[in-house]
C-alpha cells in the first residue's frame, strides 16, 4: 500500500491484478525515489540488514533491482528472483549482465537454489500477495543457513482496518486497490491477515522473531514530502518490518 500514490479500494476479483509486466517501467519510475519506496521501505530494509559485506543475499521479488543494487553496493553477494520478465530486464539494465537474476515466483514452485545457499533472504512487499504462506516460508527457510536471517516488509495489518473499517480485521481475506504509477493505472491485489496470524506463520515455519519494526521515514522525508509526512512524530503507518532468524 502506497499512500503517496493515487489509489482507491475495490473488492477483489473485478479485474486482472498484479500483472507487473504490464506496468513494469511505470512502477520502476514511480517507486525510484518516492516517499514510500525511496524514503521509507528501502532505507528501513537496509537499516535492518546492517553490515552485509560478504554475505550471500537473495532478494525474492527483486523487481527492477533497487534494493538488490543497494545491497551489492554495501558489499553483499547478491542474487535476485522475480516472476516478471520485464522487471528482470530493468534489473539487468541496472545491475549489468553479470548479475545473478532468475525468473520465478514465491510459492509457484520450489526456489531454484540448493539448501542453505544464503546467509540472508530479503522479501520486500511480496508475502502480502499470497493467500497461503506455508510452502513459501518453508522454501525460504530451506535456502537459508541455520541462523540465517529472513528480512521482511509486509502490509501493516492495521492499515487494512483503517481503509476498510467494515471488514473483519481478524479474517484472512483478499482485497484490491487501484493505483496510478507514473501516470499509468494498475491494480494490486493483496491478502490481509491479522498481526497474530503473521507472527504465528513465521514461528510455525521455523523462524524466531528477532526484530519487529514500525520505523520512521529516512531523514529528509518531511522536507521532500510535506503534504504526506504530517504527523508530529514524522512517522507514517504503512508497512510492518521484521527480522527473523532461521532456527
Amino acid at each position: 500500500m502506497s499512500p503517496d500514490l493515487d489509489h482507491s479500494s475495490r473488492p477483489a476479483g473485478q479485474t486482472l491484478a498484479n500483472d507487473y509486466d504490464s506496468f513494469a517501467e511505470a512502477y520502476a519510475a514511480e517507486t525510484e525515489s518516492n516517499l514510500i519506496n525511496g524514503y521509507y521501505t528501502r532505507p528501513a530494509m537496509l537499516d535492518l540488514a546492517g553490515d552485509v559485506a560478504g554475505r550471500r543475499i537473495l532478494d525474492v521479488g527483486c523487481g527492477a533491482g533497487p534494493l538488490l543494487a543497494a545491497l551489492r553496493d554495501r558489499g553483499a553477494i547478491v542474487t535476485g528472483i522475480d516472476p516478471s520478465a520485464k522487471m528482470l530486464d530493468l534489473a539487468r539494465q541496472r545491475l549489468g549482465d553479470g548479475a545473478a537474476l532468475h525468473q520465478g515466483g514465491l510459492g509457484d514452485e520450489p526456489l531454484p537454489f540448493p539448501d542453505a545457499a544464503f546467509d540472508d533472504v530479503v522479501v520486500c512487499l511480496v508475502l502480502h500477495y499470497l493467500e497461503d504462506w506455508t510452502a513459501p516460508l518453508a522454501e525460504l527457510r530451506r535456502v537459508l543457513v541455520p541462523g540465517g536471517r529472513l528480512i521482511v516488509a509486509v502490509n501493516h495489518p492495521f492499515v487494512y482496518h483503517l481503509i476498510r473499517p467494515e471488514a473483519d480485521y481478524f479474517a484472512t481475506e483478499q482485497w484490491s486497490e487501484e493505483y496510478t504509477f507514473d501516470g499509468q493505472p494498475a491494480v494490486l491485489t493483496y491478502w490481509h491477515r491479522p498481526l497474530h496470524a503473521i507472527t504465528n506463520e513465521f514461528v510455525a515455519a521455523g523462524f524466531r522473531i528477532a526484530v519487529m519494526s514500525e520505523p520512521p521515514p529516512a531523514p529528509g522525508a518531511r522536507e521532500a514530502f510535506p503534504d504526506l509526512v504530517t504527523s508530529p512524530s514524522g512517522y507514517i503507518l504503512c508497512y510492518l518490518f521484521l527480522v527473523l532468524e532461521a532456527v
